[in-house]
């Protein structure tokens, strides 16, 4: 899965993509590394139309996954003959850490959340996946690293424990769809790859047109859409053409 990637490029370089969006008063940070739960830009569906907005990245994850977690932690007192206490409170305040990536869309967990209100345009210019040799390799549309989007979805105020030591917080929440490796991605990755909206239509189909009509969108690229931009060998040391990742040019 994607739990990596980069944008280091300017509003008017995301407007050239979809241009119909307010970003009044919104700042647009060099971002070479965004990773969960780091805020980033995205063009959100929201009161009075697209808008542009930092928003975190994690959408919740499912209350099977969260009864889980707390049913195991429940278990781990018990083994230490420690009290667990009121199990109802325990599963409310069990932290989530969020869900990143979005693959099952038949899923009644993400089917509420699929509509065009509660869509997104996640701008990114280069995106990573594990590499199998170590670290990460990344990839982009080229070796110019264009700003691209992705297909997400978002929604708006989310009560939840994010972390212990913050308690139950209200957060705006992103993630994007993946899909199907295409064949730069799966010799590195052979689960899945996130989804890319190519051109206008489609992007502009994402953000209006109901979830039947744009299903097909959830798709891997054409081969050889992509590049395979650098190979991360130890932490801090990309290797790849025109200089690490970092020092890509604001616009």
């Amino acid at each position: 899965m994607c739990n990596l990637y980069s944008h280091t490029r300017n509003v008017d370089a995301i407007r050239k993509l979809f241009a119909g969006f307010a970003d009044a008063g919104v700042n647009v940070p060099v971002q070479p590394t965004i990773y969960p739960d780091y805020s980033a830009p995205i063009i959100r569906n929201d009161e009075g139309g697209p808008r542009l907005a930092m928003t975190r990245w994690g959408m919740p994850s499912s209350s099977d996954a969260l009864f889980k977690n707390a049913t195991a932690r429940a278990d781990k007192l018990r083994a230490k003959n420690k009290p667990v206490g009121d199990f109802k409170e325990m599963l409310r305040m069990e932290p989530d850490g969020g869900t990143t990536n979005v693959r099952k869309t038949s899923s009644k967990h993400w089917t509420r959340w699929l509509g065009p209100e509660n869509r997104c345009l996640v701008p990114w210019n280069a995106f990573a996946e594990p590499d199998p040799d170590g670290g990460n390799a990344w990839f982009a549309i080229d070796e110019s690293r264009p700003t691209a989007c992705f297909a997400g979805i978002w929604i708006s105020q989310w009560e939840s424990v994010r972390k212990i030591k913050t308690g139950i917080e209200k957060m705006d929440l992103y993630a994007f769809l993946t899909t199907d490796p295409n064949a730069e991605v799966k010799p590195i990755h052979w689960k899945a790859m996130p989804v890319i909206l190519r051109t206008p239509e489609e992007r502009a189909a994402w953000m209006t047109a109901p979830w039947p009509e744009v299903s097909h969108l959830q798709r891997p690229l054409p081969d050889g859409s992509l590049t395979v931009l650098a190979r991360q060998v130890k932490r801090g040391e990309e290797q790849a053409p025109g200089g690490p990742l970092a020092d890509e040019p604001p616009a």
